[in-house]
């Protein structure tokens, strides 16, 4: 089976090249900003601490996510050529839905870690020790593989008609779902269990960490306190804001409300944007994470330098 991704007669397409050129920047603007995070908390010493540690692990699934689309729908637009193979989809549904599970719970993991350190901060090394929080990230990663590859095999191995034009930009659960020959409800019901399984636990346990977290905060007595803490979860709510009420609107919303152009953008706004504006919340709001990039920036370059002159049996210039 050879999937075509696209929809027909749609105004989208007339864009065509200033979209590729769009997307292409948004892209790399995403792995830039991703990676920019990932390597200093990864070496930097400052930032070996439970919050940069999640902040690593939500900036993986945002790069892994985007990866998983990006790179494949830049190529079908610059080839003009909008078509991906029955394994192809397969694989990149899997990927797409292992990261995108994931994030949601790690965001999750983020928002106890903000609890725990606003509401127990005399407890906080103890109850956030470096095996307790592998563990709050090992969970997701686990679910996520079983829960993806569950339902995926679930549907691949279901029968498709004779139509193979899938009308997204990627293979995407609900479009897949229309291509079969029978049994869509079935498939349709474990999805939408799983789904709001996932965004209803995931958000519950925001919504209590914040709950406890806004008592805490109004009890304070320093106003400079109550800012402080307001400041430390700020960034965390407003990534929350934004991937979870993109994906309220794309899965969530009622039938009657759906259209192609407006889940497609919807569609390109969660697996292309949304991982770019998410590490630049975290990153123009952080003074540590900022001064560790510019850090790690610096030693690059000198390696480089020094690489270089070194290759050539030269000295650096004094």
């Amino acid at each position: 089976m050879s999937a075509k991704c696209q929809g027909n007669n749609s105004k989208l397409y007339e864009l065509q090249t200033p979209l590729f050129g769009l997307l292409l920047t948004v892209y790399v603007i995403s792995v830039v900003n991703n990676l920019g995070l990932i390597i200093p908390t990864k070496i930097d010493s400052r930032l070996q601490t439970p919050m940069y540690f999640f902040l690593r692990h939500l900036a993986f699934t945002d790069l892994g996510y985007s990866t998983a689309v990006g790179p494949k729908m830049l190529v079908n637009f610059a080839i003009d050529q909008h078509t991906i193979s029955f394994n192809g989809c397969a694989t990149q549904l899997t990927f797409f839905s292992i990261f995108i599970i994931s994030e949601i719970f790690i965001l999750s993991a983020m928002a106890y870690d903000c609890y725990v350190a606003i509401c127990n901060p005399l407890l906080y090394t103890a109850v956030m020790s470096q095996r307790f929080c592998r563990v709050l990230v090992a969970i997701p990663y686990l679910y996520s593989v079983s829960l993806s590859l569950l339902t995926i095999m679930k549907m691949f191995l279901s029968s498709f008609g004779d139509c193979n034009v899938i009308r997204h930009f990627h293979c995407d659960s609900l479009p897949l779902i229309a291509l079969f020959c029978s049994g869509t409800h079935e498939s349709r019901l474990i999805i939408l269990i799983f789904s709001a399984f996932n965004l209803v636990s995931s958000l519950l346990i925001v919504l209590v960490s914040y709950i406890l977290i806004s008592v805490a905060i109004f009890r304070m007595n320093s106003a400079e306190g109550r800012h402080k803490a307001f400041s430390t979860c700020g960034s965390h709510l407003a990534v929350i804001a934004l991937i979870c009420g993109t994906l309220f609107f794309t899965y969530v919303q009622l039938k009657s409300t759906h259209s192609f152009d407006t889940d497609n953008m919807a569609s390109l706004f969660y697996t292309l944007v949304v991982p770019m504006l998410n590490l630049m919340i975290y990153s123009l709001r952080n003074k540590k994470v900022k001064n560790a990039l510019q850090s790690t920036w610096r030693k690059c370059a000198n390696i480089g330098i020094a690489q270089r002159y070194c290759g050539f049996g030269s000295s650096p210039p004094q």
